[in-house]
């Protein structure tokens, strides 16, 4: 992953793009406030943040460890909150928004996911609350939940992706693979002043696999 945002910064930099890259393990608690003090001054004060940590394990649900169950929740829920603290007071003075990640999964409730599904229905949850608890500083909150998506964590797992495509393809109604580019768009509204006056949503981008 390390070498991905390294080739992303390479190539955003090369096209004129002002761009800091900052590593961090988002389980530990006091990642949020290290990020934060490392942020280039010269950028101004923060005005959207996309809340995207993900961590999972699959395995039988009572096979799990405490370990395992701590660190899921930490990564994929824990830090949206942690990181939304540190920056609050930018996204305040700028009016700003933010954007979480849920998944397809809290919808589906595969076998073998339950940590990842759970901590993902809780970010559903601190998306709506955050909405209601932020709205009053004009800050929007949204969240976007993407469906089966071919990124590098599926790659590695399964390479020519025939497993994820006979599985989804059976209730998706667009029968291809959904990547980033597919993504992107969605992230560009939320941001956006087209989506000045929607908060608390959640916005599904599966192909029409769950139509909720």
């Amino acid at each position: 992953m390390t070498e991905l945002v390294n080739n992303l910064s390479t190539d955003l930099k090369s096209a004129g793009v002002k761009i800091r890259a900052i590593a961090a393990d988002l389980s530990q608690i006091d990642s949020p406030s290290k990020i934060y003090s490392q942020l280039d001054p010269n950028f101004g004060p923060v005005s959207i943040l996309i809340l995207n940590a993900a961590f999972n394990v699959r395995k039988k649900w009572n096979d799990y460890t405490v370990e395992e169950w701590d660190y899921t929740h930490a990564v994929n829920l824990r830090s949206s909150w942690l990181l939304l603290k540190e920056f609050y007071e930018d996204l305040k003075l700028t009016k700003g928004c933010v954007i979480t990640i849920s998944s397809i999964t809290s919808e589906t409730a595969p076998v073998g996911f339950m940590p990842y599904v759970v901590s993902k229905a809780g970010v559903t949850g601190f998306t709506k609350t955050m909405a209601r608890e932020l709205g009053t500083d004009g800050i929007r909150v949204n969240s976007v939940m993407p469906g089966a998506i071919r990124t590098e964590w599926e790659v590695e797992l399964d390479p020519d992706g025939a497993a994820v495509e006979d599985a989804v393809f059976m209730t998706q109604a667009l029968k291809r693979r959904g990547y980033s580019q597919d993504l992107a768009g969605t992230f560009i509204f939320l941001a956006g002043d087209r989506a000045s006056f929607i908060t608390g949503q959640t916005i599904v981008v599966d192909g029409g696999w769950v139509m909720l």
